[in-house]
């Protein structure tokens, strides 16, 4: 016998809105459909009616936890359509920033998976971790989250010689903890029975499904924009892409510990090697017409933005494909077969920020036309649809 539970869109498992509808029979998960849109914010429809330099600060919002990945997608976009090109040094800079923000997300996302095991001593532990990395990125660029440091052309801010000596001290400290979690995390029974064997991804469902980031990489795919396409000074930098085959949430942890080290050895690198020099070039206001692409590998995986501009001081359409968009259909498979305690776990897995990956369309099922609306128009199709339901 089948019966259908909803998980979410209000979980204490589930950290933003986001429902799955599970199909279970005998406490297994037998098939997923997943529903976004409860927290859709319209971001790319505000775009429209903002210029260029604001949307730096816009594309910040999208998700604070990859703020610098989505600041810095954005302005590369920009740059391509200007044929403008940023100075060594501040693609030095973008590169320690990015990959410092990389070890905050990792630590953040290794606190929560521990929460979703019920292992509250190692959730304290990664937090209290990350506070360290955290008080780096404030020290550099005067904020905790959204840091304002990335712009059109460059870098707003430098990295002085005594800021890097005490980033330095940090990442010693840093990497002992890293390889500590790795210790607990190869051995602790508890970890290992709820991770190893849970939510599996094969290789060739990786690549059917389109899985990007650490989630692909868990399952032994080599895929990174980073190495594959290689922006900023990442083509300068030595580095090694993380993979493991184990295919399942045992897997995902054990990636994301090692690429903490390996960004490490790459902000390690990138502060030995920056070269002198300015760290901004001037970008007009008006952007010329055209269009471009930018990818960058944020820390959920890879990040896109299309942009499009007619020639003004507004983009005619930015378009954003965040990394958990496209691991929200891989994340279907893996819980398919689960037990339904496990569900928890296996989302944490992928590490989804929902806020990203909203998207509302309004088909007509009748004609097929899809249409637009402004916020107005939502707002009042909102209110009549409660006020039918609900009587109020």
């Amino acid at each position: 016998m089948t019966f259908r539970i909803p998980f979410g869109p209000q979980h204490p498992a589930l950290e933003e809105s986001i429902n799955f509808m599970l199909e279970i029979e005998e406490e297994r998960v037998i098939s997923v459909k997943p529903r976004l849109g409860y927290i859709h914010r319209g971001i790319e429809k505000i775009a429209e009616s903002r210029n260029y330099q604001q949307l730096v600060f816009l594309s910040e919002r999208i998700c604070g936890i990859c703020s610098f990945a989505h600041a810095l997608c954005y302005s590369q976009a920009v740059e391509e359509i200007l044929g403008l090109e940023a100075p060594e040094r501040a693609k030095f800079i973008r590169t320690i920033i990015a990959e410092m923000e990389r070890i905050q997300n990792h630590y953040l996302w290794l606190g929560l998976t521990a929460k979703e095991m019920g292992f509250e001593t190692l959730f304290m532990y990664a937090w209290r971790d990350r506070e360290k990395i955290i008080e780096m990125l404030e020290m550099i660029t005067g904020k905790r989250v959204n840091y304002g440091l990335t712009t059109i052309g460059g870098v707003r801010r430098d990295i002085s010689e005594r800021a890097a000596e005490r980033l330095g001290e940090s990442l010693k400290y840093l990497e002992e903890r890293a390889e500590y979690y790795t210790m607990v995390c190869t051995r602790d029974p508890s970890i290992l029975k709820r991770t190893v064997g849970v939510g599996i991804l094969r290789p060739r469902e990786a690549r059917a499904l389109c899985a990007v980031g650490p989630t692909a990489r868990a399952s032994g795919i080599p895929r990174d924009v980073r190495a594959d396409d290689p922006y900023a000074a990442y083509g300068e930098v030595p580095f090694r892409v993380i993979t493991y085959r184990g295919c399942d949430v045992a897997s995902r942890i054990y990636v994301r510990i090692d690429e903490i080290k390996e960004s490490i050895k790459i902000i390690r690198y990138a502060l030995r090697n920056m070269p002198d020099g300015p760290i901004r070039v001037r970008a007009p206001m008006r952007v010329r017409e055209g269009e471009a692409v930018s990818r960058v590998e944020a820390p959920r995986g890879e990040n896109l933005h299309f942009l499009r501009s007619g020639g003004g001081d507004r983009p005619e359409r930015w378009k954003i494909r965040p990394p958990t968009l496209a691991n929200i259909l891989p994340l279907c498979r893996m819980l398919t077969g689960v037990n339904l305690a496990d569900v928890p776990v296996v989302i944490a897995g992928i590490d989804p920020c929902i806020a990203c990956a909203e998207r509302i369309s309004l088909l007509d099922s009748k004609t097929g036309r899809l249409d637009v609306w402004d916020g107005r128009r939502l707002w009042r199709y909102a209110n009549e649809w409660y006020r039918k339901k609900y009587g109020r």
